[in-house]
């Protein structure tokens, strides 16, 4: 498999910088089924890449670390991933940069007949964690907890990390008690009858985080976003494009259906919720104060392993060309 996604990466890096350059061409790396992959497909169908002067090129792949890897091979000139990431990679002498994409990152999801109804009830319980002992939304409800009930949730429950699709039906078979999951997959949860006892935005301005914080963005190399600095601008202006459709169409759902892997329209509708309210409505420097302070959260719950040699946010983490 590595040397697979070795020999793409190969080809697009032989293929792809002078094509970028010369006719505006934006390379997106995506997962097939992920939500990014939905905004893109919107742009491209009504053509607001080309509304914008770019030609925005979906390069599909398997994983988010084959995808991570690709931005590091510059085969690749954009990918989603979280500002945290983008900061530990600065931390080690990168020169990536990152611009909003969503601060749709997900919730602590029950089953329809549980009884919990606080973080306290939770102890002794399975808790599904999608990702591993470093994922974000697991290391916010450990400083959450902390601050609420002055316990470490890691030490207070079982974590059971995996994958989403496989906590999700864990959680359906009564295997585990509770799920920490991404939003696309705690909407669908929602449709089948979960409740959400705690989302991540709720640990956010539970920790005193008051003001807008997209976790997730468009990450870059600085050395593209100067070079192609019009090219970047078009980008972000079609993907806002791109989600004001997908916000308030919702036949656009119907349309992505099949790509979305469920044709429910109670799904569909939990999903358009989910991502409508995710898209960020302002990004200027209070909300990138708001991220720094966050980051000093993390760093303290996830130490070098999550942050690296860098304890401060490097205020370079966010391209600063691009403010609304």
């Amino acid at each position: 498999m590595r040397v697979r996604i070795a020999w793409f990466i190969l080809v697009l890096l032989a293929l792809g910088p002078a094509q970028a350059q010369e006719d505006r061409t934006v390379r997106a790396g995506l997962l097939r089924f992920g939500t990014v992959a939905w905004e893109i497909d919107t742009l491209r169908h009504y053509g607001l890449d080309r509304k914008h002067g770019i030609t925005v090129v979906p390069v599909e792949f398997a994983s988010n670390e084959a995808a991570k890897v690709a931005l590091q091979a510059g085969a690749v000139d954009v990918i989603v991933t979280d500002w945290p990431w983008v900061a530990r990679q600065r931390s080690e002498g990168a020169d990536f940069s990152f611009v909003p994409y969503s601060r749709a990152v997900g919730a602590l999801m029950l089953p329809p007949a549980s009884k919990v109804g606080s973080l306290r009830d939770l102890k002794g319980k399975r808790i599904g964690v999608a990702g591993g002992p470093l994922d974000k939304s697991w290391l916010l409800l450990r400083a959450f907890a902390q601050q609420e009930l002055g316990v470490d949730v890691a030490e207070s429950v079982e974590p059971v990390f995996g994958a989403p699709p496989l906590l999700n039906e864990e959680l359906s078979r009564g295997r585990i008690d509770a799920v920490l999951t991404y939003w696309h997959y705690a909407a669908r949860l929602e449709a089948d009858g979960a409740r959400a006892l705690l989302s991540v935005d709720d640990m956010i301005r539970g920790l005193g985080i008051d003001h807008e914080v997209p976790m997730l963005g468009y990450a870059f190399r600085e050395s593209w976003a100067v070079r192609a600095d019009a090219t970047l601008q078009g980008f972000v202006a079609a993907s806002r494009d791109a989600k004001a459709l997908l916000a308030g169409a919702k036949d656009e759902w119907i349309r992505l259906a099949p790509q979305i892997g469920t044709d429910d329209p109670v799904a569909l509708a939990a999903l358009q919720h989910g991502f409508r309210s995710g898209i960020p409505d302002r990004w200027s420097e209070a909300e990138r104060q708001a991220c720094a302070e966050l980051y000093a959260i993390l760093a303290k719950i996830g130490g070098d392993k999550l942050v690296g040699s860098s304890s401060v946010l490097d205020a370079k983490t966010f391209w600063p060309a691009i403010s609304y």
